[in-house]
């Protein structure tokens, strides 16, 4: 890949707009990911600060349960989807919500408490509240979900995150057509998730997490499996079938939204490998993708949403995202800077 300067494959540079104060969770964002100011610095504080008066964070936590749990409590995944404990737990971490919020602090050991599986640290979809989650409901994009959340909120070192951790070094997989699947758990219950070609959300939920850790602080197994992952959405240019390179995996990756939850796509994967630091010319042809999306603004639509289901809409879809453009300046910035 070519080095230049990131800006000069942009139509028209949208810093200003995306450090409009409508948006903290956006400004702060660009305040140190795209101007690269110190989270020491008097502009960023205040912003971050103003994260939790914003218009979403603050209609999410008003509909929370005092014990952290939205709704009942018993339904924080599957039977209240998109409106229960995980889901607004996810929002909150891609605000970048106050970790230091009694009310954050209390969904994430709502979620540990019910929800991790103890035996294996993983993450369930279903859970009692006297053995948290069960075994048997153990997924790869949900562990991976719940493991970013929880390091973004500030528990990177708690033995129960680095069990969830161990989980995913332990057990995810980067299987691509392969004859036979292994036998036991997890392996043997979800065809969805594992089968004969291990599920893509799985892969880059869980590679999500293991990019929050720092760099320092990652283990050689932390390392080996990110390079196993890496290696895996590598093999697929990103969202290619890889037996097949003429022919996308699914269309639905090549339209961008924001938040994905357990879905993916082609820029949410390009931004998970450019911040593990993945330059490779198997990525040109998503790069090219990410960049042909924007406007004569130098903006990005937001394509795909859960909108109508959240407890609160996020943007509109079919109009400029600042969320979109911010994560498209993140991966041009990283791969042409």
């Amino acid at each position: 890949m070519v080095k230049k300067n990131w800006k000069a494959v942009l139509k028209s540079d949208p810093t200003e707009w995306l450090l409009e104060k409508d948006n903290p969770s956006v400004r702060y964002f660009t305040l140190t990911d795209i101007l690269e100011k110190s989270e020491n610095d008097s502009e960023v504080r205040r912003t971050k600060e103003e994260i939790m008066e914003s218009e979403v964070v603050t209609k999410i936590l008003a509909r929370q349960n005092k014990n952290g749990y939205w709704g009942k409590p018993e339904d924080f995944y599957i039977r209240s989807k998109y409106k229960g404990t995980v889901w607004n737990l996810i929002i909150l971490a891609e605000f970048a919500a106050d970790e230091k919020d009694k009310r954050i602090i209390n969904t994430c050991e709502f979620i540990l408490k019910n929800s991790q599986d103890h035996k294996s640290g993983g993450f369930a979809y279903l859970g009692s509240k006297t053995s948290g989650g069960y075994h048997s409901g153990v997924i790869p994009c949900l562990t991976g979900n719940l493991v970013w959340s929880l390091i973004r909120f500030g528990y990177l070192n708690d033995p129960r995150v680095e069990r969830g951790i161990n989980w995913i070094t332990t057990y995810q997989r980067f299987d691509d057509r392969i004859k036979e699947v292994p036998n036991g758990w997890p392996y043997d219950k979800k065809e969805s998730c594992w089968g004969r070609h291990t599920c893509h959300m799985g892969v880059v939920k869980t590679l999500k997490a293991l990019a929050e850790i720092p760099l320092k602080k990652r283990s050689k197994e932390v390392k080996d499996t990110i390079t196993q992952g890496a290696e895996y959405l590598l093999k697929h240019h990103i969202y290619k079938r890889s037996h097949n390179l003429s022919r996308v995996s699914k269309p639905g990756w090549l339209q961008f939204g924001f938040p994905l939850m357990y879905n993916t796509d082609v820029l949410e994967i390009l931004g998970i490998l450019t911040r593990l630091g993945y330059q490779d010319e198997r990525m040109q042809e998503a790069i090219d993708l990410v960049i042909s999306k924007q406007d004569e603004q130098g903006r990005w639509k937001l394509e795909n949403t859960f909108n109508g289901r959240f407890l609160v809409n996020i943007e509109r879809e079919g109009k400029p995202s600042k969320w979109i453009t911010l994560n498209a300046l993140r991966v041009l910035k990283r791969i042409y800077n």
